[in-house]
């Protein structure tokens, strides 16, 4: 225990031990205590209280993420059925709380998706559309209580001709059902692509 707290339960036990006396002093009818009785007086060592629980402590906050390696199997594996060429993975995205010990605890703030596809043209519109509406239906079947956070992601997808050559292109989710559900082809791909 901690010394400012040995300190603040002497002082709590003391005006305890204060008042009662006072209160007892000045009941109709009460004996004023004698010395015997005030030397009889032991302030005991007060009980062991022990230090807060880790999640109590402070924290600085870091951006963090935090794989998602059931969900990664199961988008994967979804994006592959579309095109076995594809592949798609989850990641949480949040925030550590890291203590002072070096320890941590990861809160997530929201899941998001990555889904890379290979092409040979970079400039095929219409189709990444088209494949973006197909991986969006998968994305927001996915029931919510699977989803970490507690707002909805984006799903970042990744056309790749080349290392280094790729279009990448973020659809928030909640952007997604608002404004461009049933959307499809080049129309899509235009209202989330910004060169």
């Amino acid at each position: 225990m901690r010394r400012a707290g040995k300190w603040a339960i002497g002082a709590a036990l003391t005006a305890a031990a204060a008042f009662a006396a006072y209160q007892s002093s000045s009941a109709p009818g009460a004996v004023a205590p004698t010395e015997e009785f005030i030397e009889s007086v032991v302030v005991s060592e007060p009980a062991v209280v022990t230090e807060s629980p880790i999640s109590d402590q402070p924290c600085s906050y870091q951006w963090a993420t935090e794989d998602m390696p059931e969900l990664t199997a199961e988008i994967d594996v979804a994006v592959k059925r579309l095109n076995p060429e594809a592949s798609a993975r989850a990641q949480a995205f949040g925030e550590n709380c890291v203590r002072a010990d070096g320890s941590s605890t990861f809160g997530a703030m929201e899941t998001d998706f990555y889904v890379t596809l290979p092409t040979d043209d970079l400039t095929k519109e219409e189709d990444f559309g088209n494949w973006i509406s197909q991986v969006m239906g998968v994305a927001i079947e996915i029931p919510r209580e699977r989803l970490q956070g507690p707002k909805y992601g984006f799903v970042e997808f990744t056309f790749e001709q080349s290392e280094a050559e790729r279009v990448i292109l973020r659809v928030p989710i909640q952007r997604y059902l608002d404004e461009a559900r049933g959307k499809s082809g080049a129309e899509l791909f235009r209202m989330f692509y910004q060169p």
